[in-house]
């Protein structure tokens, strides 16, 4: 499970940070190019600000934040006794937060380029930790329905 845990996480950093050494070698800041028509657009934002532009515009701080949000995930993680999809859950969160960390600290920004239109702009690692709560929080909904489940007596037949 360790080796599950540490290939989906490097994937995620390798991957996050390629796709955005991409976008800042093809793109200028604020630039957009249309990917599908009306539905995806690449768009090179520095996003200087924390998830969807809250916690104003400190990289050090938003940086020291989020390694506080991943350690505290972390420590969850090494209690946590679920199988391969757990594992493959917190490794998302995991190598995505560590991807962002990465352009903040290195950069002072995050770079964000897929763009809907209609919802913030984000990158791979904003993905992969979205992914990764999700997952969790399925887990957890399907462990509470099963727990229910199993105390609730019997109806006699």
């Amino acid at each position: 499970m360790k080796r599950i845990f540490a290939l989906v996480s490097i994937l995620v950093i390798v991957l996050d940070q390629y796709t955005k050494y991409l976008v800042k070698t093809s793109f200028m800041p604020d630039e957009s190019r249309i990917i599908i028509p009306h539905a995806l657009w690449f768009t090179y934002v520095q996003n200087q600000h924390g998830a969807f532009g809250l916690f104003g515009s400190h990289p050090l701080v938003l940086a020291a934040l989020a390694s506080a949000v991943l350690i505290s995930f972390f420590i969850w993680y090494r209690q946590e006794r679920g199988g391969w999809g757990t594992h493959v859950a917190f490794a998302l969160i995991l190598g995505g937060a560590v991807g962002n960390i990465l352009d903040r600290v290195r950069l002072g920004y995050v770079v964000d380029f897929v763009d809907l239109h209609w919802f913030p702009v984000f990158n791979v690692a904003d993905s992969c930790i979205t992914v990764g709560v999700c997952l969790l929080l399925l887990r957890m909904l399907i462990q509470e329905r099963s727990a229910s489940s199993e105390s609730e007596p019997k109806a006699a037949e």
